[in-house]
């Protein structure tokens, strides 16, 4: 990968060692109270979070991401006065060096597989399954910059690295709220804001799952989105299944049948088998913990392991998975 300058008069000052410093990322709050009060229950902002942070990576460096074929980027241009433009990666260097001074963001996905010591923010947020996490996705905003208002399906804290971002907070969303697709961003129609706050380096939002929120860069900005998995029930469903017809061995049989059963009919018989096929199945625990430790381990590229040295662990029992993989848990 190669490095692009993207703002001449920023000076990358080096990178922050999370492990020198003992303080919670939550900073007053305990991991008790924020696990009870908070987590995917409300948002709250946390100030100081990561006092003195310095990013380990420059804005120059995440546009450099944001050249190479197997990084995930995203450009989003313009607001609600404007409209919104939305291009995908990878860019060409003369991409950046056309942009307009104001209101475009760049965001990059996944950066913590090729920084380090991004990755090891993971380490603060020991409070919460570690199988559980995502990526770190990386934003570079001007002012003005903007995704425009929205909710996602997952927990995330956004943790201001450089500069000051304003975000407003809305109503809680779900699958009936109605969006706009026409720019290919998935904008709220009608977003009601209900608290707004103002966040400086170091200062974390927290936002669960459907809460709306709308970010604006107040000047040149890095933020940092540490987000978690959340697969939807169908596709946990779908893999469930692809994994028991890989090893089962299960037929059909007819429940007992008698004469008068309509041709074209399905009996009630057929439904409870299934039903009790399905309960045996949810009752299995152990099977059940083996697919899922099979499904959260699995990289989230798979096919560039060999490159980010992604490593994914989930411990069930005296197994272990890694990366999808059953192994030997360690002593």
């Amino acid at each position: 990968l190669h490095t692009w300058l993207l703002l001449q008069h920023f000076t990358y000052v080096g990178t922050y060692n999370v492990g020198m410093h003992s303080h919670s990322i939550l900073a007053d709050l305990s991991a008790e109270t924020f696990l009870t009060d908070f987590w995917q229950k409300q948002p709250i902002c946390i100030k100081s979070a990561l006092r003195d942070y310095v990013s380990p990576i420059s804005p120059d460096e995440l546009a450099g991401l944001s050249l190479a074929a197997e990084i995930e980027s995203r450009l989003v241009q313009g607001n609600t006065a404007q409209g919104w433009t939305l291009s995908h990666g990878p860019f060409a260097e003369h991409t950046f060096a056309d942009l307009p001074a104001d209101n475009w963001t760049l965001l990059v996905q996944a950066v913590d597989l090729w920084f380090p010591e991004i990755k090891s923010l993971q380490d603060r947020f020991d409070f919460l399954p570690r199988w559980r996490f995502d990526d770190v996705m990386v934003s570079f905003a001007t002012k003005g910059g903007s995704v425009g208002p929205h909710f996602d399906n997952y927990d995330v804290f956004l943790l201001q690295v450089m500069g000051q971002r304003e975000w407003q907070i809305g109503q809680v969303c779900d699958a009936t709220t109605e969006l706009d697709l026409r720019s290919g961003l998935r904008l709220l129609n009608d977003f009601q804001c209900q608290d707004v706050h103002t966040l400086d380096p170091g200062d974390m939002l927290y936002l669960p799952p459907g809460v709306a929120h709308w970010g604006v860069a107040l000047n040149d900005c890095l933020t940092f989105s540490i987000g978690f998995r959340t697969p939807t029930l169908g596709e946990m469903m779908d893999d469930l299944a692809t994994d028991l017809i890989a090893d089962s061995e299960t037929f059909l049989r007819d429940p007992p049948l008698v004469p008068s059963t309509a041709p074209d009919e399905l009996p009630d018989a057929y439904l409870t088998q299934l039903q009790e096929f399905i309960a045996h199945l949810a009752r299995d625990k152990q099977r059940l913990g083996e697919w899922y430790a099979r499904y959260m381990s699995r990289p989230k590229y798979p096919d560039l392991v060999d490159q980010t040295n992604e490593r994914r662990v989930v411990r069930v029992g005296d197994q272990e998975y890694v990366n999808g993989e059953r192994q030997k848990a360690t002593e």
